[in-house]
């Protein structure tokens, strides 16, 4: 893949989580997306006021928790991923 995101930016792939509804089937257009995602790629930081960067809490290969309304839907070689900031990250699952 060739991107890299800029500034304080993580491009996130969403995880699908299990769902068991017993025998009721849920139609696609009806399910809530997931809110846990594998990171991608991280951009190199964001430059304070003194002009330093200060590097990312994520990297590459994290899974994260983030917001229902976080991020930017994008699609890359074909894929649906999502860019956000790290601010919009809630946590990283251990």
């Amino acid at each position: 893949m060739g991107f890299r995101p800029l500034h304080d930016r993580v491009l996130v792939r969403r995880i699908e989580e299990d769902q068991k509804v017993g025998s009721i089937i849920i139609p696609d257009t009806a399910k809530e997306k997931p809110q846990q995602g594998e990171v991608i790629a991280v951009g190199p930081g964001a430059r304070g006021d003194d002009g330093k960067v200060a590097a990312l809490d994520v990297k590459k290969g994290d899974k994260i928790l983030f917001g229902k309304w976080s991020g930017t839907e994008v699609k890359i070689d074909g894929e649906e991923l999502l860019i956000m900031k790290e601010s919009d990250i809630l946590g990283v699952i251990a």
